[in-house]
């Protein structure tokens, strides 16, 4: 039974009707204390609640309601009704432990969608999460290119295939190198719309003057150089999933235009004042601490809580070492075979050299490592020697590796990281490439770690 609370007679038919011709039985009340009343004899499936129920629009009724209903049910996820312009009110709602808000005027087929993506999430909190095995994860197609069998690796690749069944908007965290768009790849290939398009969008890179163009798409003649009409990502993806990639980089003015779109999935075509619907899946990744910049006021909080319904975080390869042999192997597998090489090995003293690196740079970096090692080096067999000097692993190399164990990890990357400055003389690129960075996340670490390259 899906309770509905809200004063207004009008709102609570519509949806009545709405939902019981989706199939879902109804319960529908006036007033917080006849809410309460419900709760207190049975659990509904979920409550849609409005946050006003007098003549004021503070909202402070429905927070009281919300926390009022979560020590009776707390598991039961709430879904708050308001305006647009009341959507501070809705991120409180938020705080308070609501599952997500939807604004009147309300699309019934997006309401309908996030009743059934609560549902669904709800019903998966009590199933089984036991962690996948290996074989368990070659047997998925999805999960191809996705190396390690790491506990920590397990649980995420369970949890993949736990919610992406569901439509919930999925935001995947972890520094750069971590292989977050693999597993935005795998959740896609997993869920119901494997069929259609997966659109990736690299929102660091899109500025603010190409972003609706880019997102939404323009007619012939809607500004300078628009020569053709051209199609937005949000219009490639329908039916499918669109992946925007570092979230983080998104500038404040566009991070409006983005909410209305994933609130409503409505967009209008730059030239076209016509309103265009698509039905897409969004998937988020981001290496910045996107909490640290809400509170920051960098980064909009009803933007954050519409993207993070689902939150999955991918380790460093520091915290998951035990997966370096395995990533070596296959980065040298694929290294030969593209380049009709010999094959490869590497000897047990060489794997654990590997194992005791920090790799700030991640998955990335150990790729550029192997593969660079086997094509200067030009030997089947690998052994300490060979990647001591392509890290320029002298005796200040050694050392680092050697007191890796002692050190805490931002230590250990830092260190890391003062060692490829002194080792390319402070050459940003350089260092970037070999540590397998961004420039712009090296100098993000070095702000981190207060390293500067001035003598």
């Amino acid at each position: 039974m899906i309770l509905i609370v809200d004063d207004d007679a009008a709102i609570r038919s519509s949806l009545s009707f709405l939902l019981k011709r989706t199939g879902f039985d109804t319960e529908a009340v006036s007033t917080p204390e006849e809410a309460l009343s419900v709760v207190r004899q049975s659990t509904p499936q979920l409550i849609l609640m409005d946050m006003n129920f007098s003549m004021t629009t503070t909202g402070a009724e429905g927070i009281q309601l919300l926390r009022q209903v979560k020590v009776f049910c707390p598991d039961v996820p709430v879904i708050l009704i308001t305006a647009w312009g009341s959507i501070p009110l809705a991120v409180q709602g938020m705080h308070a432990g609501a599952f997500d808000f939807i604004t009147k005027p309300w699309d019934n087929m997006m309401l309908v969608n996030s009743i059934k993506t609560a549902l669904e999430l709800s019903e998966k909190k009590h199933e089984a999460e036991t962690p996948l095995t290996r074989l368990e994860v070659e047997k998925n197609a999805a999960f191809k290119g996705i190396i390690g069998n790491s506990d920590v690796l397990m649980e995420i690749l369970g949890m993949v295939l736990r919610i992406a069944p569901t439509n919930a908007s999925v935001l995947i965290t972890g520094e750069s190198g971590t292989g977050k768009e693999l597993i935005a790849e795998a959740i896609h290939a997993n869920s119901k719309r494997k069929k259609e398009a997966f659109v990736k969008v690299n929102l660091g890179g899109l500025s603010q003057s190409l972003f609706e163009s880019e997102m939404f798409g323009h007619k012939k003649g809607a500004f300078t150089d628009a020569y053709i009409d051209r199609t937005g990502r949000f219009e490639m993806a329908d039916k499918g999933t669109i992946f925007l990639d570092e979230i983080g980089e998104l500038e404040q003015s566009c991070q409006v235009k983005l909410l209305r779109v994933l609130q409503d999935q409505t967009f209008e075509v730059l030239g076209d004042s016509r309103p265009r619907k698509v039905d897409v899946r969004v998937v988020s990744a981001t290496n910045r601490n996107l909490p640290d910049m809400v509170a920051s006021n960098l980064f909009r909080e009803d933007l954050f809580y519409r993207i993070n319904l689902i939150s999955i975080h991918v380790p460093a390869l520091r915290e998951r070492r035990e997966d370096i042999p395995l990533l070596a192997r296959h980065f040298a597998n694929k290294i030969v075979e593209t380049n009709g090489l010999k094959g490869v090995d590497f000897t047990s003293e060489a794997l654990t050299f590997l194992q005791r690196l920090s790799f700030p740079g991640n998955i990335r970096e150990l790729k550029n490592l192997v593969e660079r090692t086997i094509l200067v080096s030009g030997k089947n067999l690998l052994d300490t020697a060979d990647f001591e000097s392509e890290t320029g692993a002298s005796a200040l190399s050694q050392k680092i590796s050697a007191s890796t164990s002692g050190m805490t990890l931002d230590e250990a990357e830092k260190q890391r990281i003062l060692h490829e400055l002194e080792k390319y003389s402070g050459n940003i690129t350089k260092v970037a490439v070999a540590l397998g960075l961004s420039r712009a996340a090296l100098y993000r670490r070095m702000e981190k770690y207060n390293i500067s390259t001035e003598k």
